[in-house]
């Protein structure tokens, strides 16, 4: 027995009355075959089990969760004050703002600590951390691994959370110090699983990479038969058997057989090109992009239509529009309500600066300076702050218009420009 099913079994044992909310949310227990199926797998109608492992080592798998997971968690993530008069400012003093923005624990910076929540969403539905505090402030958060969380429900139907650390016995996590993150939910509660309903999907693109590559092991070739004229004793076929070894397979690309009488080789199966297996891998690339609402031009299955320069941009304004707001928005919502008080909340808010992807762009954030500061919505010395520049002070933090339409007899009054 392997070491993953026994740890699996002492769990049981240890808690035979623990259950898990389901991806439908349904309550499963530890005796229902579809616990044992998020556990050691699922299997689609292509036959292949599938599993979080098993589908990451798919390339498009791997590139759809690694490019959403590290383009949010490249987002810097601060915890603003409202003011007043309806502006904000950064809210550097609370010490939630270095918890979210640069050091969740002592193990984490922020961009790991992010990526491995973001990921934790596409893959199991679910992301976890355990919200250490000192009395009543907030003082780390520790991430948790989804498939050693279990799920159930109290008396009026709350969530309980229990978690079985790698070395340790199984415990009860306060909901007051869970930071609970669903990904798409038609609960409300409970993330769904990419992994768990496109199992299908998953399974057919793992069929056809072993298809491929027992084709490019075989050289390319299809199945030979070799029909022999007469029975052959058993010693006879295994050293014929071993002779085909020797000539067959893309390492023996070349290498020419010799039939001696009676024997008439026969081509089985179906060749590569009539079974359209590049088309299939191909089809099967754009369909688990689907599942993860990525552009397949991002992961490198590009075409004609995503290659033109206008047509990139907005298809990346879409990926940014309805894949990263998604889970931006969902975190932030999150780490409102669980991490502030409803007293604090009336005063702080968390948000994602999503203004960081114009950090690549040094003419997009030029043209957008310039808009800014002509329209008198920036001030230059705010411009100077966003590029990481001292202030200079003065009329450089001074609100200007331009005035390109003045009367003529007020053209020697103002220089281009007028301050508001």
């Amino acid at each position: 027995m392997s070491k993953s099913l026994a740890h699996v079994l002492n769990r049981a044992v240890k808690a035979p009355r623990a259950s898990l909310l389901g991806w439908a949310g349904k309550t499963i227990r530890l005796t229902d075959g579809d616990f044992w199926t998020q556990i050691l797998g699922r299997t689609s109608s292509s036959g292949k089990p599938v599993t979080v492992d098993s589908a990451m080592r798919l390339s498009a798998v791997w590139a759809c969760v690694r490019i959403i997971s590290t383009s949010v968690a490249g987002l810097p993530m601060g915890v603003y004050e409202r003011k007043a008069d309806g502006s904000r400012e950064d809210a550097r003093s609370l010490p939630l703002y270095d918890i979210v923005h640069t050091s969740p624990n002592d193990d984490m910076t922020a961009f790991q600590f992010w990526q491995a929540m973001v990921s934790s969403m596409l893959l199991w539905g679910n992301a976890y951390a355990e919200i250490r505090r000192v009395g009543d402030r907030v003082a780390a958060l520790d991430f948790l691994l989804p498939s050693r969380i279990d799920l159930d429900c109290d008396d009026n139907g709350r969530l309980e959370y229990y978690y079985t650390p790698k070395k340790g016995s199984r415990r009860q996590i306060d909901r007051k110090n869970m930071l609970h993150i669903p990904a798409f939910t038609l609960d409300g509660r409970v993330g769904l699983s990419a992994i768990c309903y496109g199992v299908d999907v998953f399974g057919s693109a793992m069929s056809a990479d072993d298809a491929a590559n027992g084709t490019f092991k075989n050289g390319l070739l299809p199945t030979v038969a070799f029909k022999v004229d007469r029975v052959l004793q058993p010693a006879q076929r295994d050293e014929f058997r071993e002779y085909v070894k020797t000539i067959s397979g893309a390492l023996n690309s070349g290498k020419s057989p010799v039939l001696e009488q009676g024997i008439t080789p026969e081509t089985i199966g179906i060749n590569p090109a009539d079974a359209q297996l590049l088309e299939s891998r191909s089809f099967s690339i754009e369909e688990i992009c689907r599942w993860f609402g990525v552009p397949p031009w991002m992961i490198g299955q590009t075409d004609k239509g995503s290659n033109w320069g206008t047509g990139l941009e907005q298809q990346m304004l879409a990926f940014l529009t309805f894949c990263i707001s998604s889970f931006t928005n969902q975190i932030q919502q999150c780490v409102n309500k669980r991490l502030l008080t409803s007293v604090e909340r009336q005063r702080y808010y968390s948000e994602f600066s999503l203004e960081a992807f114009l950090r690549a762009d040094s003419a997009g954030r030029a043209d957008l300076y310039s808009k800014m500061t002509q329209n008198g919505i920036y001030t230059r010395d705010d411009c100077r702050v966003k590029e990481n520049l001292p202030r200079k002070g003065g009329n450089a933090d001074v609100l200007t218009v331009q005035s390109n339409l003045v009367p003529l007899d007020q053209l020697g009054g103002a220089s281009g420009s007028s301050q508001l």
